[in-house]
Parts: structure tokens; C-alpha cells; sequence
């Protein structure tokens, strides 16, 4: 049975694919910030709560540590947790409003693989999936026919360019671990006040895609939900 650990598991995106592993017969711990929603919506699932603040080393080794004693391993780590931040005129923007951004979707995501890569390293086929954006593709947000392309968002844009590369360079780097994006496309969450066209069922099909693919499928990519390579 695959055991699989999404961080940001209580609402939107990672709620959705938890529910969708979960019914693909997982192991799903579901990661969140918030004990009370995030026990709420495991109870709600089938799945298992643990909490997690991906910008709190100490809550991510705990994180870890309480993984290690109950399950043992992980097969897939999600990086699914994620905020927007700022949007619109960018005149306004503060070190500390990028800081908060970059600690939520790129840092965070450095200190979740490097406290799971233990418990990843006991499975026998371990993925790590990151949630991306094509929102942090240049191609994408300058392509006119793209809805992508007349958003303003600087800082959730450049920590989404930050995540892709980062995701390549794991693939590079740990040759044991198959390391690839998803990007959900424009999917109605709480993170876009729900104005995209996309269900939640939609916007996790690149996320399923990866997280159930077997060995040898592949590392270093970043792909919608059509299957469509963004690099």
C-alpha cells in the first residue's frame, strides 16, 4: 500500500487529492497548520491528521518524527501547502511581504523534503510531487491567449519560477527520488477568491498523474493536467 504525506491537506487542492488517493487505496497523512481543520477534514476522509507549519523547522521535524513512529516511511511527499500574497501594483512591495511568500512556497518546501527524504529513502519507489504554477512560467504569463498572462501577482509568480527550478534541481540531485511539478492550472480555490473555471477534481489531475505513476516514470518534469511538459 503507498503511504503518502500532502502538506496544506485540509482545504482546496490538497483536500481534493487527498480524497481522490484515499479512494486509489493510499495511506494518506494529511498535513495542515490548523489542528482543528485540519483534524476535521482527515475524520472527514479517511485519512490521518498531523499537524504541520512547513515555515517552523521544529514543526516539520515533528512532523517527521511523528510519521517515523506510526507509519515508518513515505512513498510520496506532496508540497501542496501555499499562499498568494500581494496582488496588483507592485509599487508597495516589502522585503517582509516576499519573505512571507518565499517562506511558504519555496523554503518551506526545502524543509519539508530535507526533514521526509529519510522516511521517502525507506520506500522502495519514492516521489516527491510539488505543486507548482503556470503562473511561474515565462511562456505562459506572455502568452496572450493564457488567462495567466493578465495577472498581476509578483511575489506568488516568482516563488512559483523559484519552485520549478528547485524541483529540477532535487530531480538533478537526488538520483534515488523521482522529483516532478504539477501545475493544477486555474482552479477555483480559496487562494484565487474562486474565480477559476477549473473544479478542484480538475486541478488535481496532475497531481494524481505523478503521485501514482510507477518506477521509472520520470524526474525533472513539470506538467499540467493534459500531460503537457511546461519546460
Amino acid at each position: 500500500m503507498t503511504t503518502t504525506f500532502i502538506t496544506g491537506a485540509n482545504k482546496g487542492l490538497g483536500r481534493e487529492t487527498a480524497r481522490r488517493l484515499i479512494g486509489l487505496g493510499h495511506t494518506v497523512i494529511m498535513g495542515a497548520r490548523d489542528p482543528e481543520r485540519g483534524a476535521a477534514a482527515a475524520a472527514a476522509l479517511g485519512g490521518r491528521f498531523v499537524r504541520i507549519d512547513v515555515t517552523d523547522d521544529a514543526s516539520v521535524a515533528a512532523a517527521a518524527a511523528d510519521v517515523a513512529a506510526h507509519e515508518g516511511a513515505v512513498d510520496v511527499l506532496i508540497n501542496n501547502a501555499g499562499v498568494h500574497g500581494p496582488h496588483g501594483d507592485p509599487s508597495g512591495l516589502t522585503g517582509a511581504d516576499a519573505l512571507g511568500v518565499f517562506d511558504v512556497n519555496v523554503f518551506g518546501v526545502v524543509r519539508t523534503v530535507t526533514a521526509f527524504l529519510p522516511l521517502l529513502r525507506r520506500s522502495p519507489d519514492p516521489a516527491i510531487v510539488n505543486v507548482g504554477s503556470g503562473m511561474g512560467s515565462l511562456a505562459i504569463t506572455h502568452d496572450p491567449a493564457r488567462a495567466e498572462s493578465s495577472v498581476v501577482a509578483p511575489l506568488y509568480t516568482a516563488s512559483k519560477a523559484a519552485l520549478t527550478m528547485l524541483t529540477t534541481q532535487y530531480a538533478k540531485g537526488l538520483k534515488d527520488v523521482r522529483v516532478n511539478a504539477a501545475d493544477p492550472g486555474y482552479t477555483a480555490t480559496d487562494l484565487n477568491g474562486h474565480s477559476g473555471p477549473q473544479s478542484v477534481t480538475e486541478g488535481t489531475d496532475a497531481i494524481v498523474r505523478l503521485a501514482t505513476e510507477g518506477p521509472g516514470a520520470g524526474s525533472g518534469r513539470f506538467v499540467d493536467r493534459s500531460g503537457l511538459s511546461l519546460i
